[in-house]
């Protein structure tokens, strides 16, 4: 059976379907993609974890693309523990859709995210749960601190950091941990793209939910020296700049092209009308010259901007209704 980009045997659906299955209290989804661990060590090590918190739970393993090695591995570990759901996409869609696969698929009133890979150490997961129910968060996120890989991965990390704090004005110190914990409010809240889900502590701030960090042990088996390719890392400055206009620009799209329309167009005016003073002066022609061309397109390129900004506006307007982004703590 087919859904959504994923194959999921007809069993697990009936498991999920069934009217008479037991509720679930904490759903732990494990998007497998690109770069991940041993598995099984994974599942035995939180399992343990999990059965100690005394909550009723359920695995989601989520298969990004057919990758046969990773593939193989999770059909061993369902046929020993045959609880677990193990969802393989049929081709690749990225982590984020991944993830939003298994976060539509959990049943849990409670979600625990994990990554594919050892990067926290796995008894703290019970930090970020007592957390989650003591403190009155929506979602509360695993800070790894203090780092202990190499200089290189915690120069990478907070420059990264220095960039999404910057552009977005928040102070959070570790939002791409793949650990965190959040109430079932934040899935329906938040909706995943691209790579955006990295960022989900952040969308969820900016969606006005609560959401805390909680300072955690690395992983002794997370300090390995990670670099990328150049075009990873231009990505992720492009995800972070998407990030940027999501929070700044999403409700008033006017203020930034705008505000770079009337630039650009101002720019242009000037120059055409320096080129008439020039002209009406009689200091030579001016016809042909690049100067004139360059003006004629700046004030055209910026009344071009300024109406792309003046139809976001028209839009979000029309679907103001639809939008909520705010959260009602408590009503007296």
């Amino acid at each position: 059976m087919e859904t959504t980009g994923a194959i999921v045997s007809e069993n697990d659906m009936q498991q999920k379907e069934g009217p008479s299955e037991q509720a679930v209290q904490l759903s732990i989804v494990i998007p497998v993609s690109g770069r991940w661990g041993d598995l099984r060590d994974i599942y035995d090590q939180h399992v343990k974890e999990i059965l100690a918190t005394g909550h009723s739970y359920e695995f989601i393993f989520v298969l990004d693309g057919p990758d046969e090695a990773a593939l193989r591995t999770l059909r061993a570990l369902k046929l020993e523990h045959p609880e677990i759901q193990v969802i393989a996409s049929n081709r690749w869609f990225g982590e984020a859709t991944a993830l939003a696969i298994g976060l539509e698929r959990s049943r849990g009133s409670v979600v625990l995210t994990l990554p594919s890979y050892f990067q926290v150490e796995p008894f703290e997961i019970r930090r970020l749960l007592e957390q989650l129910k003591e403190g009155g968060d929506d979602m509360v996120v695993a800070w790894r601190h203090p780092r202990l890989d190499s200089l290189f991965n915690r120069v990478q990390a907070w420059v990264f950091r220095w960039l999404v704090t910057v552009l977005t004005g928040t102070q959070y110190h570790d939002v791409s941990c793949g650990l965190r914990v959040m109430k079932r409010k934040v899935i329906q809240e938040i909706r995943l793209y691209g790579d955006l889900h990295r960022f989900l502590p952040l969308l969820a701030y900016e969606q006005g939910l609560k959401v805390s960090e909680v300072p955690v042990q690395q992983s002794r088996f997370d300090l390995a020296r990670r670099m990328y390719k150049p075009g990873i890392y231009l990505r992720r400055v492009l995800d972070v700049l998407t990030l940027f206009f999501l929070f700044k620009f999403t409700k008033k799209p006017l203020r930034f092209f705008g505000l770079v329309g009337s630039g650009v167009s101002l720019t242009g005016v000037v120059i055409l009308v320096y080129l008439g003073l020039y002209r009406l002066l009689g200091y030579g022609a001016i016809a042909g010259r690049p100067l004139l061309t360059l003006g004629v397109i700046l004030t055209v390129l910026g009344v071009q901007l300024f109406s792309i900004g003046l139809l976001g506006e028209l839009i979000v307007f029309t679907h103001a209704r639809d939008r909520k982004d705010y959260q009602i703590e408590e009503i007296l």
